[in-house]
């Protein structure tokens, strides 16, 4: 049997508004080193790790003293460039990935392919407010960033739930989980998971 090529990716971005420093283990145990300068996300960021079984260690360090916007969405541009780099020729990988967890009052529902077509559909009509200082609205401008950098299709959803706290943790959960499965290898799948021959690119 071939020996498994290294499923890892290192990405910077530098503007004038953020630095960042990342670096991906796709096949990894859920470590997680993340300090952004916004306790909440890196929290979220961590349930990603720990539930997508991604080794992540990243550094941000943005305009905080404007807002969080610019911080989330190129973290979140970061890791999508990252997925995909580490994923490389997508020969034998599962595709697909979907989970659904509960969290209390609330359940939360990612659904992930691995398609070459970037696409988000986010139905999640969260609490209005902020968790520690986090937003609730750049939930959905972390998932976009990471969507169209990824080239996932990404559909993102929020079937109940009432404290915020518990929606937000729920579907970076999700999304954890279903990415998790969608970039497991496969040893039956031989070369690209498409009855074309090709995921879009």
């Amino acid at each position: 049997m071939a020996p498994q090529i290294s499923r890892e990716a290192r990405i910077s971005r530098q503007t004038n508004e953020t630095t960042v420093e990342l670096k991906l283990n796709l096949d990894g145990t859920g470590r997680a080193q993340i300090q952004t300068g916004q306790g909440f996300f890196d929290h979220m960021l961590e349930h990603i790790a720990r539930h997508g079984l991604l080794d992540m260690e990243l550094t941000a360090k943005g305009d905080l003293h404007v807002d969080a916007h610019h911080t989330v969405e190129d973290v979140g541009i970061c890791l999508g460039k990252a997925i995909l780099e580490a994923v490389g020729e997508p020969e034998g990988l599962a595709r697909f990935g979907h989970a659904l967890v509960p969290m209390d009052e609330t359940l939360a529902e990612a659904a992930v392919d691995f398609s070459g077509r970037p696409y988000l559909v986010f139905n999640a009509a969260l609490p209005l407010g902020d968790v520690g200082g986090f937003d609730a609205e750049l939930a959905e401008e972390f998932f976009y960033a990471v969507a169209m950098q990824s080239r996932i299709t990404l559909h993102i959803e929020l079937r109940r739930g009432r404290n915020l706290h518990h929606c937000l943790e729920g579907l970076f959960k999700a999304f954890g989980r279903a990415l998790r499965f969608a970039l497991e290898r496969d040893p039956r799948v031989r070369g690209v998971p498409s009855t074309k021959g090709m995921l879009e690119t």
